[in-house]
């Protein structure tokens, strides 16, 4: 509704993981460059946590964009998947011909494929999203597949991704096989105050801002304050506050306002342009 009249090309707080808005704050540049060495260097199982909203979905697709024609990739996001099913999803999602429709048919085939695309220079990787909630079943599954692997190299990289609490999974004496695998683990903390303000100036800039759309510094304060540096409460902060401004300066009034949406906090500063 507003991009356009504050000269944008796009909105530039949408919630959607867009790789091309990726703020490099220190803590997301370190993501994803350790992320990025350990598909590279074929460190075998990796690990990526951090609250709701804090951008792990952005980074894991940066890394897609980023490695492009050198990964093969596969990206799991339903942890609730029994053993037999996520590798049957693997196989569906490396798009991987497995003539016998079985557990051993399936590992030979997904076998076959993994050294195929080590022989072409190539890495397989295996993208588990929401992995705080896999099962100790299905995660013993995944640790048979780190196994697939020559003398001197893995041959399937998987990367777990997950909240705060996949860690304390991970921790678990039951799990211990899998944790001391576990080569490249980084943890995406909020941004502080300083970062806030850059991470929406980037935002717009990406959007097609020239510079003269900015957020005043009480504004910028209350939505630090508001979303505790949670990138994806920014985003939506951000987008009421130039919705509010848009509203104000036009003197239109939104019609067809959904209902049961949570309240927001009216935004003392103000965008200007």
């Amino acid at each position: 509704m507003y991009y356009k009249f504050y000269g944008l090309r796009e909105e530039p707080f949408n919630i959607t993981p867009d790789p091309a808005f990726l703020f490099h704050s220190r803590k997301h540049e370190d993501a994803f460059f350790n992320l990025l060495y350990g598909i590279k260097n074929r460190k075998g199982f990796m690990e990526l946590t951090g609250s709701i909203g804090a951008g792990k979905t952005t980074i894991y697709r940066a890394l897609l964009d980023q490695l492009g024609g050198e990964v093969k990739s596969a990206l799991i996001i339903n942890p609730s998947l029994s053993p037999l099913q996520l590798l049957m999803t693997i196989i569906e999602d490396f798009e991987i011909d497995a003539p016998k429709k079985n557990r051993k048919g399936y590992f030979d085939a997904l076998n076959a494929f993994l050294v195929g695309v080590a022989e072409r220079g190539s890495t397989a990787l295996l993208i588990l999203d929401e992995a705080q909630n896999l099962k100790p079943a299905t995660l013993e599954q995944i640790r048979l597949l780190s196994n697939f692997e020559t003398n001197k190299k893995k041959l399937l990289q998987i990367l777990l991704v997950g909240q705060p609490e996949l860690r304390q999974l991970l921790a678990k004496r039951s799990l211990a096989q899998i944790r001391q695998r576990v080569a490249v683990s980084t943890h995406l903390e909020p941004l502080d105050r300083e970062e806030t303000e850059q991470y929406m100036a980037h935002r717009i800039k990406v959007a097609g801002g020239k510079g003269m759309l900015i957020f005043d510094a009480p504004a910028v304060d209350e939505i630090f304050q508001y979303s505790q540096g949670i990138p994806r409460l920014i985003n939506i902060l951000a987008d009421k506050a130039l919705l509010m401004s848009y509203m104000k300066e036009t003197g239109q009034k939104p019609r067809d306002l959904a209902t049961g949406a949570p309240p927001f906090p009216e935004i003392q500063g103000t965008a200007q342009v």
